[in-house]
């Protein structure tokens, strides 16, 4: 567009006098308007040489043609005439063009854009050896459209900018029982050559596990995991299915779906609970998913589900701790004191213990009313607390330490703190 508009500005007494400078040519009054009509026609045909190059150009993607169209017109008024000048320039700028397309041609595939620059090199060439004399303008129009046609060449697509990690070519896919699971392996390699290399796949006891996906891919980032969680009983795994995309729940009685088809920005953590009969999704909010009636409760604003049993939920959010029931009514409410301690809620619903990191000290409250009724801080010589896990037949809730790894029974009343024989 911006050699079209250059071809036609309006003739100007700067261009005149340049051009009749450049030609040595004596303007007298006879001769002014020949010479201002021949610069007209010039500029006029090069105005409509142009007019045609451009959406050659264009479709072609190929300035060859914004070349030609400019100093054909020079080309083709002078081949005729008889003027010596710039004849070295000529030739060097010739014999230049002839090696490069030389080079070209060895170096690189044969084109039909390559055999059209070839063609109007030797027409050029040709135009210009016919004439019987030869001046300025044509040599050095002549040398330009030869060196134009030599190495100038179409315009390549801009190629696709892959990201650091790109989409795995697609590979059959099969399908693997899960019955018990005692060992669970991850994928190792991101993407392989090897259409059915195992390291693809989340193997369980050496056992590929085809219908789980094995990462995710997520904006900005390099693949990760995709969730696959083993039950606490060895029963059931919970995985995102490589087909359909959804959360799926499988074990010995087949494959359940636990969502609707995610994206990988949208699939959430997943942990089993209630001795592997709950699963809790959570992402943005927590969903409680009953694997023995299949049903479910959401509870917005949930960043972590701690406990869960027949009895109710254990969850928090970024200010509050919560039991909530099955139905989703909040039966409790706390502040929270650490994002370290634990919680564990009692079989019957009616007591929570909170794990204390700082104090190491077990907090109890009445699940009914909100109130705390006990709290102690159990000694275990040099040891430390280090979690709950839960209540022991008797009553008392039992602990594990830190350095020793020992499972004490603690009287919540108390503190009182008992070393059970085979922790």
């Amino acid at each position: 567009m911006l050699a079209l508009m250059l071809a036609a500005l309006p003739l100007t007494r700067e261009s005149l006098t340049r051009f009749v400078t450049l030609a040595d040519i004596s303007v007298t009054t006879s001769n002014a308007p020949q010479i201002i009509g021949h610069f007209q026609m010039r500029r006029r045909l090069r105005l409509a040489a142009m007019a045609i190059a451009v959406p050659v150009t264009g479709l072609t993607n190929d300035p060859l043609y914004l070349v030609l169209a400019w100093c054909a017109v020079t080309l083709s008024s002078e081949v005729r005439l008889r003027a010596p000048v710039y004849r070295t320039t000529w030739l060097l700028g010739l014999a230049i063009a002839v090696a490069g397309s030389g080079f070209f041609l060895a170096q690189r595939p044969v084109t039909a854009a390559r055999v059209a620059h070839l063609a109007i090199l030797f027409l050029v060439t040709a135009a210009v050896f016919l004439a019987a004399k030869r001046q300025r303008s044509l040599y050095l129009g002549g040398t330009a459209m030869v060196l134009a046609a030599a190495f100038l060449t179409p315009g390549q697509p801009i190629p696709a900018r892959f990201t650091e990690y790109s989409t795995p070519r697609p590979y059959a896919r099969g399908w693997t029982d899960v019955e018990k699971v005692t060992k669970v392996a991850p994928p190792t390699c991101v993407w392989v050559n090897q259409m059915d290399d195992s390291c693809r796949y989340w193997r369980i006891d050496g056992s590929p596990i085809p219908q789980a996906a094995p990462y995710l891919i997520r904006t900005g980032g390099a693949p990760t995991r995709a969730p696959f969680i083993a039950s606490p009983d060895k029963k059931a795994v919970v995985y995102v299915d490589y087909t359909n995309r959804r959360m799926t729940h499988q074990s010995e009685t087949g494959a359940h779906p636990l969502t609707g088809p995610l994206t990988d920005a949208q699939v959430p953590t997943a942990t089993f609970a209630g001795q592997s009969r709950y699963v809790a999704l959570v992402r943005d909010g927590a969903q409680i998913i009953d694997t023995t009636t299949w049903a479910s409760v959401t509870i917005p604003a949930v960043q972590r589900v701690h406990d869960l049993n027949e009895a109710g939920i254990v969850a928090s959010t970024a200010s509050h701790v919560m039991v909530v029931d099955h139905r989703g009514e909040t039966l409790m409410r706390t502040p929270v004191e650490s994002s370290k301690d634990s919680y564990n809620l009692r079989p019957d619903g009616k007591r929570l213990v909170v794990v204390g990191d700082a104090q190491s000290a077990l907090d109890t409250y009445d699940v009914r009313t909100g109130k705390r009724l006990f709290h102690v801080v159990p000694h275990f010589g040099s040891d430390f607390l280090r979690v709950g896990l839960g209540w022991a037949e008797d009553g008392r809730f039992l602990v594990r330490t830190y350095n020793d790894d020992l499972v004490y029974a603690v009287d919540l009343a108390t503190g009182a703190a008992e070393r059970m024989k085979h922790g």
